[in-house]
């Protein structure tokens, strides 16, 4: 037997090694399970446990990003193709969409449409990209430090106003001026608004309903379209800029006037572009019913936060008004921290800066120091509005669709800076803009579209701004037009690199210090150094290039 062998090898001397099942089974183990047994004193190593450890959180580390992009790539390869699966099936009119002569070419071709063209932007039930980041503690501790950054700004204030004054001052003179003549602002958005549910709504319906019979339908077409844009052209676009001029409003209650104007001009367009058409092509299919959308279903999109129209969009099942409430807060917040940021930060600066005549070396301090605040105010802008103020009538209307933003802060060209910074704009500007353009003038023209849309996009801008601050100063627009459309084309969609997104940032930085330290000079300097009997290139004339305020 083995085990007699083995008696009588070692009785010879034999250093043989008994091929025993124990010893077998030893052979089989692993070195790390025969390293555990063969320590002193029979004791496991606990430094080999560590080191071991050790390695394997290493190696899962070192797994860890391959194994986060093939699960990323795999699930964007087939949220694409569902999108454009979707988008087909909505497109076909046949049974069966994708037959089993699909081919893969076709698949691929349909995931890089935007969208079918008879149909434009496709609404598909989403949340906001900050609100699923905010679920994750990291992206959430970087809110906090916001948060926190506010707290200081206040604290600051405090105790500077207590050493000043030697009493605690709550005072909000600033956002009481800013914000005055709200009566006045209500009453004109009211009669804006009033004016938007029934005016365009009317012509449309009074249009719509006499075409088919009309015997004149060129005719027909012209007078209401004319109709229509000039209540666009004198009532909505000169009556709220008049209240606004000869009330004098102040800059904040301007700003609300006269995007609410933008707004609705912007949203009566997209109504009659989306809805003619459908018209026009019941009389060609003759048809016996008038595709009309129903009274409520244009109220419901006057107050939608998107600038598309669409008869039906995807609704959530319930309303979360705890979720309603903390958006409107966070933008109460938000109008505070923008109140702190300019008393604390640009307050100060502006008036001791129009002591001193213009020069290079002040322009150029001037602009470096006013990066922080204008930085922190396009947090803002973008936080509050774009997210929260959006999130907040998504809500309360159960509108599904919550893509106003897309990660624009990832951005490595301005090509996609401007797609993905304020969605509902830029899809607006899109489809009526761009693609009505090339639909007009064809596809070769493609770069004067785009063109003309940067020319639209900045003329509207500076006219907002001139209108609030009450003066022309058209930085905004020269920005726009010059810089925007060079940077547009050199850092374009194949720039891809983390340096690419270094040198957008480096760009925007730089920009919002301009914005904010050239208007900012030219309101103290309109202050400081008026003018008797102004004429009308005195307002186009910049007052601080010669401005000294004398003390």
């Amino acid at each position: 037997m083995a085990g007699e062998d083995c008696v009588r090898k070692r009785q010879s001397g034999s250093t043989t090694t008994c091929k025993t099942p124990e010893n077998e089974e030893m052979q089989r183990r692993p070195e790390t399970e025969r390293s555990f047994q063969n320590s002193s004193n029979g004791r496991v190593d606990v430094d080999h446990v560590i080191t071991r450890k050790m390695q394997l959180i290493a190696e899962a580390e070192q797994l860890k990003p391959a194994f986060m992009k093939e699960v990323d790539s795999h699930f964007t390869e087939f949220v694409n193709s569902l999108v454009a699966k979707s988008a087909l099936l909505d497109s076909s009119s046949s049974a069966s969409l994708f037959p089993a002569s699909c081919s893969e070419k076709e698949l691929h071709k349909a995931k890089t449409l935007r969208a079918p063209p008879e149909h434009g932007k496709i609404f598909t039930a989403r949340r906001s990209l900050l609100d699923e980041l905010f679920e994750v503690s990291h992206i959430r501790t970087i809110y906090h430090m916001f948060i926190a950054l506010l707290i200081v700004f206040i604290l600051s204030t405090l105790l500077v106003d207590f050493i000043d004054e030697g009493r605690l001052v709550l005072g909000f003179d600033l956002l009481v001026f800013v914000f005055g003549k709200f009566p006045v602002v209500f009453c004109t958005w009211l009669c804006m608004f009033c004016a938007t549910v029934t005016v365009p709504y009317n012509l449309f319906v009074w249009w719509a309903q006499g075409y088919y019979s009309s015997s004149h339908r060129v005719i027909r077409s012209l007078f209401y379209g004319m109709l229509f844009t000039l209540f666009q052209t004198a009532g909505l676009g000169f009556g709220p800029t008049y209240i606004a001029v000869s009330y004098a409003l102040p800059p904040a209650s301007r700003f609300i006037v006269i995007l609410e104007q933008v707004r609705l001009v912007m949203k009566a367009h997209s109504f009659i572009r989306e809805n003619v058409p459908r018209v026009l092509a019941s009389v060609k299919d003759k048809s016996s019913t008038v595709p009309i959308p129903r009274i409520s279903q244009y109220l419901y999109f006057l107050f939608a936060p998107t600038l598309i129209y669409r008869d039906n969009y995807p609704r959530n099942p319930m309303i979360r008004w705890g979720y309603v409430a903390t958006k409107f807060a966070q933008v109460l917040g938000s109008l505070f921290y923008a109140y702190y940021i300019f008393v604390r930060l640009c307050i100060p600066q502006f008036p001791n800066g129009s002591q001193e005549t213009f020069n290079l070396r002040g322009l150029v301090l001037c602009i470096f120091n006013s990066i922080l605040p204008g930085v922190l105010i396009l947090f803002l802008v973008f936080f509050a509005f774009l997210h929260c103020w959006l999130n907040a009538f998504a809500e309360m209307l159960r509108f599904a669709d919550r893509m106003f933003y897309k990660d624009w802060w990832n951005s490595t060209s301005y090509a996609n800076y401007y797609r993905t910074w304020n969605v509902v704009v830029h899809d607006w500007l899109y489809y009526y803009a761009y693609r009505d353009f090339l639909w007009f003038f064809g596809k070769k023209f493609k770069a004067a579209a785009m063109l003309s849309v940067f020319t639209v996009s900045a003329a509207v801008h500076e006219y907002v701004l001139s209108i609030c601050f009450g003066y022309c100063y058209p930085v905004l627009f020269c920005l726009f037009t010059c810089f925007g459309m060079v940077f547009n084309f050199i850092l374009n969609d194949r720039r891809k690199g983390p340096i690419w997104n270094v040198i957008m940032w480096t760009s925007l930085f730089l920009g919002q210090g301009v914005i904010i330290c050239l208007y900012s000079q030219e309101w103290y300097a309109r202050q400081y150094c008026p003018m008797e009997n102004p004429t009308f290139l005195d307002y186009l004339k910049p007052r601080s290039w010669s401005c000294h305020m004398k003390m």
